[in-house]
C-alpha cells in the first residue's frame, strides 16, 4: 500500500537517489535547481510517496518571487520511481500538494516541466508569460497557476528565491530516529552534493 505523508529528515538520502534515478547528474545544473540551492521548501508542502518503508516520489514547493513583491511557490521536483510510473502516484502527489498551497492562503505556483502533462493541473504558459527565470531556460516550458484569481496578473520580473536558509526540514516535521547521528550525517552529505 503507498502511504503519501510530508516529507521528513530520514528522507533526504532516499529522496536524492530516488532524484538521480529519474533525471540525473544533469538534474543539478537547472536554473531551477539555483532558486531552491541552500533553502528550505515551503513549510507543509513537502511530501513523499512511501510503499513498505521506501520513498518510491516525491514533490515540494519553495518559496520565490514572482516579480517585485509579488509571493508565489515553485514547484519541483516531482519525481516517481521508474518502477513505479503509471500508477497516478505524480498525480496524487501534485493533487495533494496543490490543495496543501490553497489552504495554506498561497495564491500562484510556477514550475519548469511538459506542457502537456502539466495541463491537467491548471499550469499554463501564459500564467509565467511575463516572468523569466535567472539563467537559462526553456520559455515554452515555464508553466504558472493561478491558486487565487489574479495572482501572477500582469506579473513581470525575474524569479527570486525567498524563504528559509537551511539544510534541514523545519523542527515541526522531525521525526526522531534510533540513529539520529547517522541519519544527520548522510542527510548533510547529501544536502552538500544537492540542494
Amino acid at each position: 500500500m503507498v502511504q503519501i505523508r510530508d516529507e521528513v529528515p530520514g528522507d533526504v538520502v532516499a529522496r536524492e537517489h530516488l532524484l538521480d534515478a529519474c533525471f540525473g547528474e544533469a538534474r543539478r545544473m537547472k536554473t531551477s535547481e539555483r532558486l531552491r540551492e541552500g533553502r528550505l521548501p515551503a513549510e507543509g508542502l513537502a511530501l513523499v510517496a512511501e510503499r513498505d518503508d521506501r520513498v518510491i516520489a516525491t514533490v515540494r514547493l519553495w518559496h520565490v518571487e514572482a516579480g517585485p513583491r509579488r509571493p508565489a511557490l515553485l514547484l519541483g521536483p516531482l519525481a516517481v520511481d521508474p518502477a513505479s510510473q503509471g500508477l497516478g502516484l505524480g498525480a496524487r502527489l501534485m493533487q495533494g500538494v496543490l490543495r496543501r498551497a490553497r489552504d495554506l492562503g498561497h495564491g500562484a505556483v510556477l514550475l519548469m516541466g511538459d506542457a502537456a502533462y502539466y495541463a491537467r493541473f491548471g499550469f499554463s504558459p501564459a500564467y509565467a508569460q511575463g516572468l523569466f527565470m535567472p539563467g537559462p531556460f526553456e520559455r515554452d516550458r515555464f508553466l504558472g497557476l493561478e491558486l487565487r484569481a489574479g495572482a501572477l496578473a500582469g506579473a513581470r520580473g525575474i524569479l527570486r528565491a525567498t524563504g528559509d536558509w537551511g539544510d534541514a526540514v523545519p523542527a515541526s516535521n522531525v521525526v526522531v530516529s534510533d540513529r539520529p547521528a547517522e541519519v544527520a550525517a548522510a542527510g548533510s552529505a547529501a544536502r552538500r552534493r544537492v540542494a
